[in-house]
This record gives C-alpha cells, sequence and structure tokens, in this order.
C-alpha cells in the first residue's frame, strides 16, 4: 500500500516514528473503509487523512515527550534581544560618524 509523500513530515510533527505512522496511516485507511463502504473516492481519502490525524494526535498524546521546542525558540529570540538592539545602535552611530565625515570633508574642500 502507498502512503502519502507527507508522511515523513507528519511523523516528525508528531514525533512518532516513520514506522508507527505507516502504521497509523494503515489502520486510517482500514478505519476509512469501513466507514464510507468506498475505496479511492474523495470521500474516502478525506475520511482516511481525518483518521490519520486523529490517530497521529492520540499518538503524541500518549509520549511522554514535553514539547519544548517552542518555549527554547522563545528564550533564544529574549536573550538575541540585547545584542540586536547593541547592532542597532551601533549601525546608527556609524551612519551618523559616516555622515558627519562627509559633512567634514565636503566643508574642508569648499575652504580650500
Amino acid at each position: 500500500m502507498k502512503t502519502p509523500k507527507l508522511l515523513p513530515w507528519y511523523a516528525r510533527k508528531a514525533g512518532v516514528t516513520l514506522e508507527r505512522a505507516e502504521a497509523l496511516w494503515r489502520k486510517a485507511v482500514r478505519e476509512a473503509t469501513a466507514q464510507t463502504g468506498w475505496v479511492g473516492n474523495a470521500d474516502y481519502w478525506s475520511a482516511t487523512m481525518n483518521n490519520f490525524v486523529r490517530l497521529l494526535d492520540e499518538e503524541r498524546s500518549t509520549l511522554c515527550a514535553p514539547r519544548v521546542l517552542p518555549y527554547v525558540r522563545s528564550q533564544n529570540r529574549m536573550m538575541r534581544l540585547p545584542l540586536q538592539a547593541m547592532e542597532d545602535l551601533f549601525s546608527a552611530l556609524n551612519a551618523n560618524w559616516q555622515r558627519h565625515m562627509r559633512a567634514n570633508h565636503r566643508s574642508t574642500h569648499r575652504a580650500a
């Protein structure tokens, strides 16, 4: 049985192995066949995807791994804020310095 091309992405997103995602896909196909009574039409594939996403959500809720990635990303952004502010300050000082030096350079050439 062919699996969707996005199955590895769904597996990574849910935090399950590819083999487990394939098993859940096969279960979703069986459930969709029982629900719709058809194979291959739009209702069948819609039911299959709905069942698959539901099964992945159920599988994710049984895993013990905490989802800390969003917290780590937000902490990383907050840690970089002072560095970005300092970089912006130095960029503004540099631009001001360059403007000042160009103005002085022009005034010295005009006077001469």
